[in-house]
């Protein structure tokens, strides 16, 4: 560089600096300043770490992507009271997995004609009324108990059924599949 033009360069380099000094409003690295973007910069980490932990907590259990694990227990067969030819079967479904599932349908070879999914409500004056449905939501980890005020399987009842004699059924899931259980057979009164 020629003298000249250090000497420009150089005083370029002194007004920027006095540019600077006379620009309260230009930004410096304030020990405040600092603090504040720390403090913005810890809220999202925290967040992150929090669900990380969430995370290793729930793939450390066992139910992170487990497919639905159904067991189905306490098969009752109502049998049929007066005159009536439909009856009611109730199971008690679990889901010990990490998906949901759902009961699409039940069948049996032991009993004649079509079975459905019926959900009874009780409406006002001690009256129920029943509508067929076309499945049942079974949530991971929790459960599914069919009952007389709830969720059941109509049936036509078979003629000569006697308490204590067994009805084998076929529950249907989405992802679970066919699972065959039996049923006992018992009196009206001997469901909750």
């Amino acid at each position: 560089m020629t003298a000249p033009s250090a000497e420009r360069a150089a005083e370029r380099r002194a007004g920027r600096r006095a540019g600077r000094a006379a620009d309260p409003g230009a930004w410096r690295p304030t020990r405040r300043r600092i603090t504040d973007g720390l403090l913005a910069a810890l809220a999202p980490i925290a967040a992150c770490g929090v669900a990380l932990g969430g995370l290793t907590t729930w793939v450390g259990s066992g139910s992170a992507g487990s497919p639905a694990r159904i067991v189905v227990t306490d098969g009752r067969v109502l049998l049929p009271y007066g005159d009536v030819r439909d009856t009611a079967a109730f199971f008690r479904v679990t889901n010990s997995g990490g998906a949901d599932d759902r009961l699409l349908k039940v069948t049996s070879p032991a009993v004649g004609g079509d079975m459905s999914l019926s959900s009874h409500r009780m409406t006002g004056g001690n009256a129920a009324s029943a509508r067929t449905v076309d499945s049942a939501r079974v949530p991971a980890g929790g459960s599914l108990a069919m009952s007389p005020y709830g969720l059941d399987v109509t049936l036509r009842a078979e003629p000569g059924r006697q308490a204590g004699t067994y009805v084998p059924f076929t529950l249907h899931f989405e992802h679970g599949g066919r699972i065959d259980v039996q049923a006992v057979v018992v009196r009206p009164g001997g469901v909750e």
